[in-house]
């Protein structure tokens, strides 16, 4: 599996005390909801992404409020009419 190993300052990052165990599957994470809410990524590559499921992946997204899904009105009205 090919991987990109990313250089961050440290200087830009919270205080060395507030920095988690697992900083990097949080910025794993977060990397992988924000390009899957531009719609970048799929919800399973997301999830591949930060080691996830996808169903792993969509429960975490609605956990920080992104929404799962992004229709229209009209795309809406079209899905859940009888």
């Amino acid at each position: 599996m090919k991987t990109i190993a990313l250089e961050l300052p440290v200087d830009g990052l919270p205080l060395d005390a507030c920095i988690p165990g697992n900083f990097a599957d949080e910025a794993r994470f977060i990397l992988a909801l924000k390009l899957f809410e531009q719609g970048r990524i799929s919800s399973g590559k997301a999830g591949k992404l930060c080691n996830q499921s996808r169903v792993e992946f969509l429960m975490a997204v609605g956990k920080a409020g992104v929404p799962v899904v992004d229709l229209s009105a009209e795309e809406m009205i079209d899905e859940f009419a009888p």
